[in-house]
């Protein structure tokens, strides 16, 4: 008798589920999965990306990585530097740079130096009245004191040092700096060893007009008063005239040559201007006007040459210590400020003042590689 047997979905067991799911896995009771092999899972580019890269990482990232730029965008800087390469006539012609940017810093410098000796005056007549030192109503004293007098009138020339380094800065937008080298700063070493080199010229050049004048039958003044009278003023000369000789350095030297040298790339002209300028600042006539003038040029060649001004204003503040100190000594300060005619056998004295010098400083700039153009 013909019984029938069971089918392949009654063979697997009552607590097995039939069809095709016979043994989907362990769960069902069965040992295998279906029919095939495993099946890869789909490659990473077709996964949606839910996680960041970024520095905070989480399921939200997106294709967005990284945190949002919240802020305002960085500002641009006030001040631009000179390009690599630029000498030192040529440091105000930075990015910044505009036609009339050195000629309304040249206006605003004078007017505001004349509204800051104004104000000097007050300030003396208000000192005169507390210390009760009479006020000089005639020529170029504002003292009958001579000590109390140098100080105010080396006072106000040290004005300019800060008019002049505040319109490069506000009024050209570079770095005040670059007024005092191509390294954008004062190179203290380098004017160390031109103050040496100062000493050994002006001294000689000193030498050298004493026993010229003197050959000559002319007193060169070199006498000696005492302490008291020479302490007092050599005190004031000490304190003011390294001030007083570097604004002078800074106005003439620095921005007259740095203000045509944003248009002409000659410095010379430049240097020309300059030394005319510093002469006519001066009350020197006849032969002094050429010695003023010499003096100037040979300063302005310098800076450019050296590439700063750490050599003009170490020969200018050594001479007029040397100039007024010997004055000090005299005790004739009355006369330290007044200038006027000067012997022409005073201009060989200078004349080797200059050129020991000058070639003494070009061969340390030399020997020491001085940076002559900006990096």
């Amino acid at each position: 008798m013909n019984e029938p047997q069971p089918g392949p979905d009654q063979a697997a067991g009552p607590n097995q589920l039939p069809g095709p799911y016979l043994a989907p896995g362990p769960y069902a009771g069965g040992t295998a999965w279906p029919a095939g092999p495993p099946q890869p899972p789909p490659p990473a580019a077709a996964q949606p990306q839910w996680s960041s890269p970024g520095p905070y990482p989480g399921p939200y990232g997106g294709p967005y990585a990284g945190p949002y730029p919240w802020g305002p965008p960085p500002r641009a800087r006030w001040v631009v530097p000179p390009p690599p390469g630029t000498r030192y006539d040529r440091l105000a012609r930075t990015a910044s740079h505009r036609w009339w940017r050195p000629i309304l810093g040249t206006a605003a410098i004078i007017a505001v130096f004349l509204v800051l000796s104004i104000f000097v005056g007050l300030v003396a007549f208000v000192v005169s009245l507390v210390t009760g030192v009479p006020m000089v109503r005639t020529g170029t004293r504002l003292f009958a004191d001579p000590v109390l007098d140098l100080g105010f009138q080396l006072g106000v020339i040290a004005l300019l040092l800060p008019l002049v380094l505040g319109a490069a800065w506000l009024l050209q937008r570079r770095p005040p700096g670059s007024l005092s080298s191509v390294a954008l700063r004062l190179r203290w070493r380098w004017l160390g060893a031109c103050l040496l080199v100062a000493l050994v010229a002006v001294v000689l050049g000193q030498v050298v007009e004493a026993v010229t004048l003197l050959s000559a039958g002319v007193d060169p003044g070199f006498r000696w008063a005492g302490w008291g009278e020479f302490l007092p003023a050599i005190i004031v000369i000490l304190l003011l005239v390294p001030f007083q000789s570097a604004a002078e350095e800074y106005a003439y030297r620095g921005w007259i040559i740095q203000g045509f040298g944003a248009y002409l790339r000659n410095p010379w002209p430049a240097i020309l201007v300059g030394a005319a300028a510093f002469a006519a600042s001066h009350g020197y006539t006849g032969w002094g006007i050429v010695y003023v003038f010499a003096f100037g040029m040979l300063m302005g060649w310098l800076a450019v040459r050296t590439g700063g001004l750490e050599a003009p204003i170490a020969l200018h503040a050594t001479n007029n210590f040397v100039a007024f100190g010997v004055v000090a000594a005299s005790g004739d300060m009355g006369s330290a400020m007044e200038q006027g005619e000067v012997p022409w056998e005073a201009l060989i004295g200078s004349a080797v003042q200059f050129a020991v010098f000058g070639i003494g400083v070009l061969i340390i700039a030399r020997k020491w590689a001085i940076q002559t153009v900006s990096r």
